[in-house]
């Protein structure tokens, strides 16, 4: 740990990034930003937009391998795959598919828990005085069963969020529908989780985060980075754009982008793209009353600033090649079986890249083997809520202060040569 760190330049200006900045900045230090598109252009623009503080059961549970052929194979099933970038994806997935068992998963929810179980709160921290507040709506969260049977068969997963402190009631029926009639009438169960929360607009919402940032003085720099420059095991700038930026630390927070630069700092991360697609629908006829996560279809509908967002499908198929037919194909037809009273003015579409390690545990910590280099990302379903909460983590290690989370299970030290013998 350096004394007294006067500059940090962070690497990534996403949800991460940026709130670890602002954490930094109300510490006291002087903070650079540096992205090659900008604050907000990635994931962070386009994702769910919930602040999911219960989405700790990693999608590697008991039963997955038996479960994902069928996933890939079936044209209303929202798991998608470029075959063509199978052999590439095939180290990963062996070490993901590995984690489909019950300890693993618990250890997995324990991990996110910490970093995400207080979602709300650590937004309305991080965002307070920034101008970012009026983006921010307390909300309930539902997921939504086809009947209770359907729901009972989710019992692995309630069981994890109960151990973990999570609560929530039952809406059947009659219940359910007073709480929100504009589902379609074949879905009967809900389970409600309250405390949580919903970003009107996830874009809009960290670029005024990143401009709150700038007018307190930090810097925002758009450019590739190659590299942190180092000398005798210390960060001395960042490699970017053509030119060395001089820091004293530096924060890795470059989501899915993270895994090439942290290579040559000598982590071996196994990550991959989770490909995410969102389709949004202007000036809706209906609107739910809160977000959900419709568990039969694997997507979430939220409400936002003058649409609805439905966002979920996972594909795999690497960084570079553009957006499929097929995910968004089954997007529409989930909004029309859903939301059969669902008309919009006009539907937009995106692609993303989620961040997504073999283990489902996000790297965050300093490398043991190089002072003043910091990572911050593999949040893979829940960078947004996480985000702030991460930044918090970070600023802290940076300002020489221990944190109120036991970091190990988060550790970068798990991916350098020592780490990965150890584990083996």
């Amino acid at each position: 740990m350096i004394e007294d760190p006067k500059t940090v330049a962070i690497v990534g200006a996403g949800i991460v990034g940026v709130s670890t900045a602002i954490w930094l900045q109300r510490d006291g230090l002087k903070v650079i930003l540096i992205d090659r598109e900008g604050p907000a252009e990635g994931t962070s623009y386009g994702n769910g937009g919930i602040l999911a503080s219960c989405s700790v059961v990693p999608v590697t549970t008991p039963g997955l391998m038996l479960k994902a052929p069928k996933m890939l194979l079936g044209k209303d099933q929202p798991l998608f795959l470029r075959w063509g970038y199978l052999p590439r994806l095939m180290p990963w997935l062996l070490k993901y598919m590995r984690r489909a068992n019950a300890e693993d998963a618990a250890r997995t929810a324990a991990a996110l828990t910490p970093i995400v179980g207080d979602s709300l709160n650590d937004h309305l921290a991080l965002a307070n005085g920034t101008g970012a507040e009026k983006w921010i709506v307390p909300s309930d969260y539902l997921f939504i069963y086809n009947d209770r049977a359907h729901y009972t068969e989710d019992g692995f997963g309630w069981d994890l969020r109960r151990k973990n402190g999570f609560v929530w009631d039952e809406l059947e029926a009659a219940a359910f529908r007073d709480y929100d009639p504009v589902f379609a009438e074949d879905l009967t169960f809900a389970a409600r989780l309250k405390d949580h929360g919903r970003i009107t607009d996830p874009g809009r919402y960290v670029k005024d985060l990143a401009k709150h940032l700038e007018a307190q003085g930090g810097k925002v720099i758009r450019a590739d980075v190659e590299d942190l420059v180092r000398e005798n095991g210390q960060v001395t700038g960042v490699r970017a754009g053509g030119q060395t930026i001089a820091c004293d630390a530096a924060v890795i927070a470059a989501g899915v982008w993270s895994g090439g630069l942290t290579k040559k700092l000598g982590l071996d991360v196994p990550l991959e793209s989770e490909r995410g697609y969102h389709l949004e629908f202007w000036e809706p006829s209906v609107m739910p009353r809160s977000p959900v996560m419709v568990a039969a279809r694997k997507f979430v509908a939220t409400p936002m600033e003058g649409r609805l967002r439905l966002a979920g499908v996972v594909e795999f198929g690497g960084l570079e090649a553009g957006a499929s037919d097929a995910p968004l194909d089954l997007l529409r037809r989930n909004a029309a079986a859903v939301f059969p009273q669902l008309r919009a003015s006009h539907v937009t579409e995106w692609l993303g890249h989620r961040p997504a390690p073999a283990d489902s545990i996000p790297v965050i910590g300093e490398l043991p083997h190089l002072r003043g280099a910091f990572t911050a990302f593999g949040h893979h379903h829940v960078g947004l809520t996480g985000g702030p909460k991460t930044g918090r983590i970070v600023a802290q290690l940076i300002s020489g202060r221990t944190p109120n989370v036991d970091l190990n299970v988060y550790s970068p030290a798990r991916y350098t040569k020592a780490g990965n013998k150890k584990s083996r």
